[in-house]
C-alpha cells in the first residue's frame, strides 16, 4: 500500500492509494490534482550514507569505504513531491542524489543483522541534493553541503515493506528534463540494508520514524535553476521535483 501526506483544502492529510485513486482518512476520494505533496511521514532522524556504491566512489576517485561513512540531513532540508529545490546564490555545483529510502518501524537496540530487516516498516525515495563546492575532507560529514532547505525531496509516498519483495533487487534511475542522467540498482549497494541498521543500532537506537539514506550510484551531474529532476526507484514509484534559483517566486 501507498501512503501519502498533502494539504487538502488548506489542512494537512494523510491517505492511501487503492490502485490510483487517492483516499483521506475518512476514504473520501481526493483529486490528486488538488493537493499540494508533503514529504509522507515526519521523521525523527535522517540518516544518510555517503560512497555506498562503488561506482560512485569511483566517480569521486575515493577508496570504497571499509563501514558505512555516516551523516545527519536535517529534518529541515526536507519538501515534498513537487517542491521546489531551491538553488543558493554563489555555488558552483548543485546536484542530485538519487536515493532508496528506508524507514524504520521498530525500536531496536544492537539489531542482528538477520533481524534488521524486521524493523523496516516501508520505503520512499529520495534525493540527497548536494552541493559539491562544500564536499570535502575538511567538510565531512558533509552536512552543509547537504543540508539546505529543499535539499532533502522525499516520496510522493512510502511504501509497505511487505509489498516491496527485494529491495535489494530495485532499478534506480534519475531523469534531468526527460533524459537519463543516472542509473543504478540497489543490488549493488556496498553496506546492505540489514548490515547498515546493525550498523547504527550498534551506537545509537533506531525509533520507529527514522530514515535511512541508502547511497546514490555513480552518474551525478550538476544542474541548475530552470531543471526539473525526476527520480525512479522501481515498484515505489518517481519523485518530480523543479531546480529555482534563491530569491525566485516558486
Amino acid at each position: 500500500m501507498r501512503h501519502a501526506r498533502f494539504i487538502h483544502q488548506g489542512r494537512i492529510r494523510e491517505g492511501i492509494f487503492e490502485g490510483d485513486v487517492l483516499l483521506d482518512e475518512q476514504g473520501s476520494v481526493v483529486p490528486i490534482d488538488g493537493v499540494t505533496w508533503l514529504p509522507p511521514l515526519v521523521p525523527r532522524t535522517v540518516y544518510g550514507l555517503a560512497l555506498n556504491y562503488a561506482d560512485h566512489a569511483v566517480e569521486l576517485n575515493l577508496e570504497k569505504p571499509k563501514e558505512p561513512v555516516l551523516f545527519i540531513k536535517p529534518n529541515s532540508s526536507l519538501i515534498g513531491h513537487l517542491s521546489p529545490i531551491v538553488y543558493p546564490a554563489g555555488v558552483s555545483y548543485m546536484h542530485y542524489e538519487a536515493e532508496l529510502a528506508v524507514i524504520i518501524g521498530r525500536a531496536g537496540r544492537r539489531i542482528r543483522p538477520d533481524r534488521a530487516m524486521d524493523h523496516v516498516l516501508g520505503y520512499t525515495i529520495a534525493n540527497d541534493v548536494t552541493v559539491r563546492d562544500f564536499v570535502g575532507n575538511l567538510y565531512r560529514p558533509p552536512i552543509r553541503a547537504k543540508g539546505f532547505d529543499t535539499f532533502g525531496p522525499i516520496g510522493p509516498w512510502w511504501v509497505d515493506a511487505a509489498d516491496v519483495a527485494d529491495p535489494h533487487r530495485l532499478a534506480i534511475r534519475t531523469y534531468v528534463n526527460g533524459a537519463v542522467r543516472q542509473q543504478g540498482n540497489t543490488k549493488d549497494l556496498i553496506f546492505r540494508m540489514d548490515d547498515i541498521i546493525s550498523f547504527i543500532s550498534s551506537f545509537a537506537t533506531l525509533y520507529p520514524g527514522d530514515v535511512i539514506l541508502t547511497g546514490t550510484p555513480a552518474g551525478i551531474s550538476p544542474v541548475t535553476p530552470g531543471d526539473v529532476i525526476e527520480i525512479e526507484i522501481e515498484g515505489i514509484g518517481r519523485l518530480k521535483n523543479p531546480v529555482v534559483a534563491e530569491g525566485a517566486s516558486s
